[in-house]
């Protein structure tokens, strides 16, 4: 019988000792009951497409599930953080139509691509400033402000042009869609991403650090919890939401390039719906719409329920179309009542 050196056996118990402490973390805080469940729910959406329709759990499939929601991720990362404080943000699609147009008649009329891709960032910053200033210097509520915000960008795109406005196939920028193989699998089952995909979990990462491990993320986190009990504390309420919205606005500009990269065109309806998809992915995800509860990795995970879904739904070939937006509808109104019922536990504890 061999005996185990004690460093070993140290390092086995201190692993365990961490893997039972995060188990019961996840198992006794009901606030992360909602994001469990769309775990559960994502895992076993794999596992049903799997059996009943084939090639759900491969390669091809994943890679293609992040990169054709990589800019969803990216929106649903800035409303996570807007919807812990309590508020929304409804010009996120809008903002993403505006930018795509301006960014690609910046670069059809010469402009250098990479400051184009600069302009259309910056823009989505000056909306998401606009909204914040609006919401806290002139006490407008978040969703008349930003719905506001959604009518002035989607009718400046429509001025710009209501033209698909086609990007050069040759513009620089259109690296960031071009495919990197990870793993080169048989046939056309290989593990790929973009450069896009690469930029959305570096913002999911940013993100995470911000509300987890800044003053900014726990300021937020307190507002959502109660934003009379955050001022009396002395927090920067004013500052911090105006932060904020102005980081939503700029990851709506970068969702933008991800997407218009891929897709090569610049149009004035593109996003429409894309904030409720957003808004969706982060709710599915388990951050309350009450504020003061949620997870960006758990939005990450919502965005890609939804998109498993459409994937699911186009592989069965039977569902009609409009039967996308009523499961939809049906799986937030699940989520949202657990919220409900996780909300009453919290005030019950």
């Amino acid at each position: 019988m061999s005996v185990q050196p004690a460093s070993v056996v140290d390092r086995s118990a201190a692993r365990l000792g961490t893997r039972r402490r995060l188990v019961q973390k996840l198992t006794t805080n009901p606030s992360t009951l909602p994001t469990l469940a769309s775990l559960v729910i994502f895992v076993g959406m794999l596992a049903y497409g799997e059996s009943a329709y084939g090639r759900i759990v491969q390669y091809s499939t994943l890679s293609n599930l992040f990169i054709n929601n990589a800019h969803i991720i990216i929106l649903a990362a800035g409303l996570t953080m807007v919807i812990l404080t309590g508020g929304i943000d409804l010009s996120v699609g809008a903002v993403v139509a505006l930018t795509s147009v301006a960014g690609v008649m910046s670069v059809n009329a010469g402009l250098d691509p990479w400051l184009a891709v600069g302009l259309m960032v910056l823009i989505g910053s000056a909306f998401g400033l606009f909204s914040g200033i609006l919401i806290q210097y002139f006490n407008v509520q978040p969703f008349i402000a930003t719905l506001s915000s959604m009518f002035l960008a989607r009718g400046l795109a429509a001025i710009l042009s209501t033209d698909a406005e086609q990007l050069d196939p040759d513009a620089s920028i259109r690296v960031l869609a071009e495919t990197i193989t990870i793993v080169d699998g048989p046939k056309v089952n290989d593990l790929e991403t973009t450069a896009g995909v690469i930029i959305a979990l570096l913002v999911v990462a940013g993100v995470f650090f911000l509300l987890h491990r800044t003053r900014l993320g726990r300021t937020a986190y307190a507002i959502g919890g109660s934003e009379q009990s955050a001022l009396l504390m002395g927090l920067p309420v004013n500052r911090t939401k105006l932060w904020l919205y102005t980081l939503s606005g700029t990851l709506a500009g970068l969702a933008s390039v991800v997407y218009t990269t891929r897709i090569g065109v610049g149009q004035n309806i593109i996003g429409e719906g894309w904030e409720m998809q957003a808004i969706a992915a982060a709710v599915i995800g388990g951050t309350l719409l009450t504020g003061g509860a949620g997870f960006v990795l758990g939005s990450v995970v919502g965005a890609l329920v939804l998109g498993l879904m459409n994937v699911l739904i186009t592989r069965d070939g039977t569902i009609p179309p409009a039967w996308t937006t009523i499961i939809t509808g049906g799986v937030l109104l699940v989520f949202v009542l657990i919220q409900r019922a996780v909300t009453a536990v919290r005030r019950r504890t």
